[in-house]
């Protein structure tokens, strides 16, 4: 996924506390620069600044960082004679999206197949009552009242 040009995630978001690989093929790619480095930290503070040298391809720079936590992630890039891409002085930040806890299975807790079928005899259960209570409220009134008739057959009259 292109986020910005020159600069490519291998996923579609970037999450807290997750693994992700980086490819660039900015300035310093393309003025040939044999060593590139990414300088990063976190939130709008550079929390957790960590410099990683990146591995040089055919395709670009490439490097994988483990994301910490904080509103966003951000970097720059530096070559071995200290010239920085540094996004005209913006540098370069992206949101970081928070981990999604319900989603996570732990391993710990094995889902039996004998809760899933409790849940579904509760699930048919449910619906038997409010069917019935349902028909309770619509009918029993009429009921009483005398106002429920039922269909007769065109023979009958």
């Amino acid at each position: 996924m292109e986020l910005t040009k020159n600069i490519f995630f291998n996923t579609d978001k970037l999450v807290e506390n997750s693994k992700v690989k980086i490819s660039y093929t900015g300035k310093l790619f393309q003025d040939a620069s044999s060593e590139v480095s990414i300088h990063y930290g976190f939130g709008l503070n550079w929390d957790n600044i960590n410099d990683v040298a990146m591995e040089k391809t055919d395709l670009g720079f490439q490097a994988e960082i483990e994301l910490g936590e904080g509103e966003t992630f951000n970097f720059c890039f530096r070559n071995e004679n200290n010239c920085w891409d540094n996004n005209n002085g913006q540098n370069y930040i992206f949101p970081l999206e928070k981990v999604q806890n319900e989603l996570i299975v732990l391993e710990d807790e094995p889902v039996a197949l004998g809760s899933a079928r409790k849940l579904r005899k509760s699930y048919l259960w449910s619906k038997k009552i409010r069917l019935a209570v349902y028909k309770i409220i619509t009918y029993f009134p009429k009921i009483i009242s005398g106002n429920y008739k039922r269909k007769l057959n065109h023979s009958e009259n």
